[in-house]
């Protein structure tokens, strides 16, 4: 069964700095008519930073949408003629002032496939290294050590609520659980 949705129409309501907002209106297969909202993202990456087998580095910072502060792995926007990777090595100096020696992508995923046209590539980080970058003007942040048990932990008892972090540390977790035949 086909079910495609076809665009006749489109009109872009708001464009800011990050995100533009878009009204189509669609064909549906059973030729009916519908509007969908749709913001347009660039993309953006999520690295989980990796000292080591059992520390991983986690920021923690106020998201006005969740009215509080939240603890997440490294994350960022895309910008223009910038790869993911690119993005990726960008952030960790911004967020946490280290590179990688290592970047391993773990997934990519459409954020919130009913409404945006985000995409997030995640990235586990290994043979992190000093190098720190001037952060955003706009961004606090504080660096935050953890055991990854302790953050797989988090994640259960809702101290974590990031998804694009609960993605990230669950899919490493496994990883290196894989790769070393024991259960981190």
């Amino acid at each position: 069964m086909d079910q495609t949705e076809t665009v006749t129409h489109s009109e872009r309501i708001f464009e800011g700095r990050i995100v533009k907002l878009r009204v189509d209106t669609v064909t549906l297969p059973n030729g009916k008519q519908s509007k969908r909202e749709v913001i347009e993202h660039s993309g953006a990456v999520a690295v989980v930073a990796l000292l080591d087998d059992q520390t991983v580095l986690l920021v923690r910072q106020f998201r006005l949408p969740a009215e509080k502060a939240l603890l997440e792995i490294v994350a960022g926007g895309i910008d223009a003629g910038e790869s993911p990777i690119e993005a990726a090595r960008r952030e960790l100096a911004e967020e946490i002032g280290m590179v990688p020696d290592t970047l391993i992508p773990l997934y990519e995923a459409f954020v919130a496939p009913g409404y945006t046209t985000e995409k997030i590539y995640g990235f586990l980080a290994r043979g992190l290294r000093d190098a720190p970058e001037d952060a955003d003007e706009d961004e606090f942040v504080e660096v935050v050590s953890m055991r990854l048990d302790d953050a797989i932990k988090a994640i259960s008892t809702g101290e974590i609520e990031d998804m694009k972090t609960v993605a990230g540390l669950t899919l490493t977790a496994r990883l290196l659980q894989d790769s070393s035949g024991t259960a981190r």
